[in-house]
């Protein structure tokens, strides 16, 4: 599902420099730090923040064996374009954001954002913003197995 160059470049090719929005994607495949940090490199920022979410071993006091993400058709786009409002409210230089689906184990990566700006406080503000909205905005869906045997959805609608 990469969504990480123009529409008018071929599959693979180099993002544009010039977009703020510099890395989208929703796979199936495990996640690269260090892909989504060098998305937003840029020789202008004096700042840079990384999110990570793993997978933790419990979730309100109940231990968790296992999740699953899945994702609706419009993920991608929707994360885009949650992307793209982000950049367009703070003063940054690049946002990436990469979520993972499928069956994920405890402790494995499942979204991934990160931020470049001038300055650390401008950089902190957009993570907030781009992680918090991509909670509660992207139609991504978490499917957990309790150690008590009970199951949970989280996300739905």
């Amino acid at each position: 599902m990469t969504d990480s160059q123009p529409q008018d470049q071929p599959v693979g090719a180099t993002p544009d420099p010039s977009s703020r929005v510099r890395l989208v994607d929703v796979r199936d495949t495990p996640l690269d730090v260090a892909e989504v940090l060098a998305a937003i490199a840029d020789e202008h920022a004096g700042g840079e923040t990384l999110f990570v979410g793993r997978v933790r071993d419990h979730d309100g006091g109940r231990g968790v064996l296992s999740l699953d993400y899945s994702a609706h058709p419009t993920a991608l786009a929707r994360l885009r374009d949650v992307c793209e409002q982000v950049a367009a409210r703070h003063e940054v230089r690049a946002v990436a954001a990469v979520h993972r689906v499928g069956a994920l184990a405890i402790g494995d990566i499942a979204v991934v954002v990160a931020t470049s700006a001038a300055h650390r406080g401008q950089a902190f503000d957009a993570s907030r913003d781009l992680i918090d909205t991509l909670k509660a905005e992207v139609p991504i869906w978490k499917h957990q197995r309790f150690a008590d045997g009970e199951e949970e959805w989280v996300g739905t609608p």
